[in-house]
């Protein structure tokens, strides 16, 4: 979405749209398949991991010490999530 510059890179805005929509039908597929109570937090939890390594790959984005302790505790709040259901 940052690469779209406000979406007016149309390349990049429609980049951003089907992963916007590939994203929404993931949550849909999850939801067939588990309770609405984990597919959401699990979605969401996957969509943060991933944005915070797209930005610190991609962007170059400064991340302290306590930044990425947060991020491997939610990347293994995840998984235990799914495990448990």
């Amino acid at each position: 979405m940052k690469l779209s510059d406000g979406f007016h890179q149309i390349g990049w805005a429609i980049i951003t749209i089907i992963g916007m929509i590939a994203s929404f039908a993931g949550l849909i597929i999850a939801s067939k398949h588990l309770p609405i109570g984990i597919a959401y937090p699990v979605w969401t939890g996957i969509s943060a991991v991933g944005s915070v390594i797209v930005g610190a790959g991609l962007f170059h984005d400064q991340m302290n010490w306590l930044t990425w302790i947060f991020v491997i505790l939610l990347i293994i709040s995840i998984i235990v999530i799914k495990i448990s259901t």
